[in-house]
């Protein structure tokens, strides 16, 4: 296979211009000591022993490291019968009746023994089957994975497609634009000329923003297939482990070594963007690989009716014991004094079975057959019902109609069809917010500039608090799904004379941008009398980003591959300004402006001088460049509050008015950032330019510092041109969802890496905090918390601020006030410790809505357990993204999001579906349904089966009944109208209702032994006084149907 990538955009040496994360790695000589990472003494020792042979097989096979084939099923080939063995013995019926069949294989058995293993291997061989058949389903998502094909070098600079399970460590393989990593990687070279790559990175961790990754300098050369023909290298590093962000590792490439930094490696299933292809080396395969090392074995699950039915068993299972003992001692008894005397059992000849002289001995043997004659108390058919009936309702809810989404092709999944019915009993909804209750998708709909809001959309937190509003006093009842389908009309009137528009009247909107307001639109702004700011505004848009822009050849128009979705939007908004972004070169961005000239439009170059790019900690991003008059300009955008601190004495104008209008936006639900710009004297420049080079080009632990030292020196004196206002638009029937759901009276906890004020807009979009509804705020103040002194402080505040929601709580009088609860990250450390979680818990139960803010995968997961063992109800947990696996295993019931964040939450999952709305279907419309159907099939069932035992059909009733549940109990538009339906939790298996059932069954078992034991005397005297009153023809006669009876009688008696 030739080189057919090639290198299409022009060349860029991206190093020369980022400050940071895109910085190369400086290397040793020959000879030097090593690497310079913390790790690098450690090296070859304990934990740092891999040691990979780059594009030399006959060296790296000895080693026998792992293959990259995954998987991701509950068994084997060798695993499954000893595992799905073990799990159907979990089941004590399934042990009583191993039991019983061992015992059918001695005298003592009343039955033989195919007639008691037949229905054990029947029972648990369905149910073993079923459980296959659903791991042969994970298996098939598995072999998807593994037959991906990527390009490996075969040798002599030749490349060949091969599949992803065939990878081995030290391959040389070529992953292309929008491709998969199949293992982890060293990257050598990419399309760009300096090693500069883009990676999507949110099938591991959840983000969207792009990351840049780049390569050795020693290995920018390897940019042609048979450029590998001869290479040769050895990489030393760390052994396999989770860690996502560290890795510390030697490159040895022609006599020379090469310190290893995150900054090389590329992970295991996440995706290259903007980047035509790069080459890199395997490091880690399989299972091996960190994605991989972070994923955990499926947890197994056990519905809360199952767990119910071992309860019943129990009890059933005392009573038959009970039953057996009262019967062997009776037969023990009548055995040492009636059977000397029976002569025609010819007792002389019994076997010890029923010896008159060992009572004891008889009695124990008939005890152990009494257990097995009296087995039927035990229902073993219906297992076998249940498991029927619960594949069927999977069959259901996989093919539902209503929960097929068209924009993907996906339907409803259930990956297993255990936990069916734990659907409707579902007490706690936790969420992620990101790709699960949101697109993921920015649309610029407001901003700020010169003192001026622009922008008369409405974003979906103000059309939702003015539906709430004007339903008010008139509608006071009406429930807010009502709200959403039925007030349809294009204004509602807030107050007198103030109309709010939020019909469906809008124009088509262009994906990214919903900005409505024509006093900027077709060129409007230059009428305006602050027409020089918003020409910053607009090329502050256009120029401070990182994008690349890719034509379509076909339409001629331009998409953005952008590192985040809000500069995605940002270009979008500039080009429907009149500012359109359409090339970069290694100097230069270019720009088509319209409107601000005369002759039209005309196409602008601005040269590049320096990029000071945006992280969590700087919070901000400079782009500084000169345009065609020679002028050095510093674009800067970032938060506003670090903006506003560097804004210099005459840069405030707009502060004012502009504070006022991110706090609007900030209600509104929007992400915003603080735009401004700085002019810059040559001399100026030069005296910082060289302290910024001097600053990149130092070695040692402190350049971080350093280049942050420098770059704050010229992000100063800064002037406020305006802000932007952008909204992350919430997946479609969000808010009508959570809303039907709380009405159900599920609680829903929203986990979420956003800031708290963020979350709080976030939350009133969802319909998650409502008009009226009541907060409280947990957070701890800024500071120092590795000092004991502060952690101790910010524990008794955090301590005093629960003991305060608690009292208010207990103090509301309203009964049907409700409370939320907003807890942000740094809180929720201190408030999942031993000595206070019981405490956040106790408050966090109390509210009806709760928001954990600057959440961790890790603390997710810890969240979901708290809520699940000190609660002690069903709890749900529904994501997207790889960082949600640990949230999704731990609960009892795991929903994974088919969406564009990759299949992990999918694969970790028990049931999966494409968009959130369809979660209200899944709970209120299977789950009640799958829930009653069970619920009420058990008990009566059970009283049905002992009932009709003896008859030879005894299970047509049961199938009969079962069918008619599964296909007419229960109207799906009956389940969706009357929500309040859906938390029954186990009403059906309360005390009071079991105590009934056994009380019934049991005075119908006592009638039974009251006909056993006396009707054959009531018959035996009656047949004597009919012999008497008739006068038989002979006395033998008589006495012969008088010994028959009495024979009759002795073998019921004896349970012969």
């Amino acid at each position: 296979m030739g080189r057919s990538g090639g290198r299409r955009r022009d060349r860029m040496r991206w190093s020369k211009l980022y400050t940071f994360n895109c910085f190369k790695g400086h290397h040793g000589e020959a000879g030097a000591e090593g690497p310079s990472s913390d790790g690098a003494g450690a090296l070859g020792g304990p934990g740092f022993s891999r040691v990979v042979h780059c594009n030399n097989p006959t060296l790296q096979k000895p080693l026998k490291y792992p293959t990259n084939y995954i998987t991701t099923t509950k068994y084997n080939i060798i695993t499954f019968f000893p595992k799905a063995i073990f799990e159907q013995f979990r089941r004590v019926a399934n042990l009583y009746f191993l039991l019983t069949a061992i015992l059918s294989l001695t005298p003592v058995c009343p039955f033989s023994a195919v007639s008691m293993i037949a229905p054990l291997a029947f029972v648990v061989g369905l149910s073993m089957l079923k459980e296959g058949l659903e791991d042969w389903r994970r298996f098939i998502q598995d072999m998807k994975v593994n037959n991906r094909k990527v390009s490996v070098h075969k040798g002599d600079g030749e490349f060949v497609y091969r599949h992803w399970e065939e990878l081995c460590v030290g391959d040389v393989v070529k992953v292309e634009k929008d491709q998969f990593f199949p293992a982890d990687l060293l990257m050598l070279s990419s399309s760009y000329e300096d090693g500069i790559c883009y990676v999507e990175t949110m099938n591991l961790d959840g983000e969207t923003n792009l990351k840049v990754k780049r390569s050795l300098e020693a290995t920018l050369p390897l940019e042609e297939d048979e450029s590998f023909k001869d290479f040769q290298a050895v990489i030393r590093c760390e052994d396999p482990n989770p860690s996502l962000y560290t890795f510390t590792g030697n490159f040895e490439y022609e006599r020379q070594v090469y310190a290893l930094d995150p900054f090389q490696i590329l992970l295991r299933d996440s995706k290259l963007r903007n980047t035509s292809f790069i080459y890199g080396v395997v490091i880690f395969t399989g299972h091996d690989s960190k994605v991989m090392q972070n994923s955990t074995e499926s947890p197994s699950k056990r519905s809360r009716i199952e767990r119910k039915m071992d309860l019943i068993i129990y009890i059933l299972f005392t009573v038959l014991v009970l039953i057996s003992l009262i019967s062997s001692i009776g037969f023990a008894v009548r055995i040492k004094l009636d059977l000397p005397h029976w002569w025609y059992l010819q007792p002389q000849n019994s076997n010890k079975l029923d010896d008159p002289s060992r009572p004891a001995l008889s009695g124990i043997f008939h005890l152990i057959t009494a257990l097995i004659l009296y087995g039927y108390l035990i229902p073993i058919s219906l297992y076998v019902s249940i498991e029927l009936v619960k594949v069927l309702q999977a069959h259901f809810i996989n093919q539902d109609i209503h929960m097929f989404d068209e924009d993907t092709g996906n339907t409803a999944q259930a990956r297993t069809s255990n936990l069916n019915e734990e659907l409707g009993q579902v007490h706690t909804v936790l969420s992620d917010k990101t790709g699960t209750l949101t697109c993921n998708q920015m649309d610029f709909l407001k901003c700020s500039i010169a003192g001026v809001s622009y922008g008369v959309g409405s974003s979906e937190v103000e059309i939702a608090a003015a539906k709430q509003m004007a339903s008010g006093a008139d509608e006071n009842d009406m429930p807010l799904q009502d709200i959403w389908e039925e007030n349809n009309e294009d204004e509602i009137e807030l107050v007198e004379g103030v109309n709010f528009s939020v019909g469906n009247n809008r124009k088509p909107s262009i994906k990214g941008f919903s900005f409505e307001d024509d006093r900027l639109m077709q060129g409007n702004w230059t009428k305006e009398p602050n027409s020089s700011t918003l020409l910053l505004f607009f090329r502050i848009l256009a120029l401070c980003h990182t994008a690349i822009p890719e034509i379509n050849e076909a339409t001629g128009s331009i998409a953005y591959e952008a590192e985040s979705p809000d500069e995605g939007a940002f270009l979008v908004a500039a080009r429907e300004f009149g500012f359109e972004f359409f090339k970069r070169t290694q100097s230069s961005v270019f720009v088509r402006e319209k409107h601000t000239s005369s002759q039209g439009t005309i196409e602008r170059e601005f040269k590049i001088l320096n990029l000071l790019e945006f992280n969590s900690k700087r919070k901000r991003m400079t782009v500084i460049l000169k345009d065609e008059d020679d002028q050095i300009l510093l674009f800067c955008k970032g938060a506003d509050s670090i903006i506003f601190d560097r804004l210099a004495k005459n840069g405030r104008m707009y502060e004012v008015d502009t504070t006022r209008h991110l706090n609007d936006y900030g209600e509104a639900g929007l992400r915003t950032l603080a735009l401004s710009y700085r002019v810059l004297e040559e001399s100026e420049y030069s005296f910082w330019n060289a302290e910024f080079v001097k600053a990149k080009t130092s070695i040692g632990p402190d350049r971080e510092l350093q280049l942050e030292r420098v770059s704050d020196l010229i992000e100063r004196e800064l002037i406020l041109v305006g802000a932007t206002a952008v909204e992350d638009k919430l997946q479609k029937g969000v808010p009508q969802c959570i809303d039907r759901l709380a009405q159900a009276g599920l609680k829903i906890w929203v986990l979420t890496g956003d800031k708290m004020e963020t979350a709080i807009n976030i939350g009133y979009a969802c319909s998650l905090l409502r008009q009226g509804m009541k907060q409280i705020c947990l957070s701890i103040p800024t500071g120092d918390q590795v000092a004991q002194d502060a952690k101790k402080a910010a524990k008794e505040s955090l301590l005093s601020q629960i003991a305060n929601g608690s009292q208010m709580v207990k103090l509301e009088k309203d009964p049907d006030a409700a409370f939320a609860l907003v807890i942000d990250g740094k809180a929720l450390a201190f408030a999942l410790e031993d000595d206070m979680k019981h405490m956040f818990l106790n408050l966090a139960i109390e509210c009806a809505s709760v928001i954990c803010c600057r959440v961790s995968p890790k603390q997710k997961a810890l969240v979901t357990r708290l809520v699940k063992e000190g609660v002690g109800q069903t709890t749900l947990a529904i994501g997207d993204g790889a960082n949600d696996v640990g949230m999704i295993q731990e609960a009892d019931i795991g929903v994974g999001i088919s969406g564009v964040e990759g299949m992990q939450a999918v694969m970790a999952s028990d049931f999966s579906i494409s968009q959130f709305r369809f979660l209200e279907r899944l709970l209120v419309v299977h789950g009640h349904w799958c829930y009653k159907r069970i619920a009420q099939m058990v008990l009566p069932e059970a009283l049905l089966f002992l009932t009709f035992h003896c008859i030879l059909f005894q299970n047509i009733p049961v199938y009969f009944k079962c069918l008619y549940q599964v296909f007419f109990s229960l109207n799906c538009r009956s389940a969706t109208s009357f929500t309040r339906i859906l938390p029954l939790g186990l009403q059906y298996f309360t005390l009071r209702r079991l105590l009934g059932f056994l009380g019934n069954l049991y005075t119908m078992i006592g009638l039974c032994c009251f006909s056993m034991l006396f009707l054959p005397r009531f018959l035996l005297y009656h047949l004597e006084c009919l012999s008497k009153m008739f006068l038989l023809k002979s006395a033998y006669s008589s006495q012969h149907y008088i010994s028959k009876g009495q024979r009759i009688f002795s073998l019921i008696g004896t349970g012969s």
